[in-house]
C-alpha cells in the first residue's frame, strides 16, 4: 500500500466541501489513517511550498493556505499518489476532467479546492510536515463483509 497527503483546501472548508470530498475518496476505496483541521502558520506553509520559493506566485499561495482552515489527511491505498492526483484533476479546473473534484467543485487555479502530493517522495516530506507518525494509523482493515463486533 502507498501513501499520500491530502489538503482541502481554505476555500473548500469554507463552501462546506469537506465530506463531499472525503466521501469521494472514501468511495474510491481509499482509507484515510490521518485527519485533522488546522489553521496553518506562515512557516508550516512556507516548508509546505519550499520548493516553489522565489516564484511570483509563491506569495500568493502562503497567503491563501493561510487564510482559513484546512483539513490534512493522509490517504493509502494501491498507487495512492498517482490515483488520487487523477482523481482530483488537473491544477487549473478549467482544464480538469468532467466528474474530477477540480472539475466539479474549483473555479479558478488559484482557488482549486484540494492539494494532493505529487510524487512519492513529496508525499512523505508532506506527510512528515503535517503528522507525528503516532498520529497515523496504517494498516487497520475495512470491515466488508458487514460483520459487526459483539460489545454484549
Amino acid at each position: 500500500m502507498q501513501r499520500t497527503f491530502v489538503a482541502i483546501k481554505p476555500d473548500a472548508v469554507q463552501r462546506g466541501l469537506i465530506g463531499e470530498i472525503m466521501q469521494r475518496f472514501e468511495k474510491k476505496g481509499f482509507k484515510i489513517i490521518g485527519l485533522k483541521i488546522i489553521q496553518l502558520d506562515r512557516k508550516t506553509a512556507e516548508k509546505h511550498y519550499e520548493e516553489h520559493i522565489g516564484k511570483p506566485f509563491f506569495e500568493g499561495l502562503v497567503k491563501f493556505i493561510t487564510s482559513g482552515p484546512i483539513v490534512a489527511m493522509v490517504l493509502e491505498g494501491i498507487n495512492a499518489v498517482e490515483v488520487v492526483r487523477k482523481f482530483m484533476g488537473a491544477t487549473n479546473p478549467a482544464n480538469a476532467d468532467h466528474g474530477t473534484i477540480r472539475a466539479d467543485f474549483a473555479h479558478t487555479m488559484e482557488r482549486n479546492i484540494v492539494h494532493g502530493s505529487d510524487s512519492y517522495e513529496n508525499a512523505e516530506r508532506e506527510i512528515a510536515i503535517f503528522f507525528d507518525e503516532k498520529e497515523l494509523i496504517p494498516g487497520w482493515t475495512r470491515d466488508l463483509e458487514g460483520r459487526f463486533i459483539q460489545l454484549n
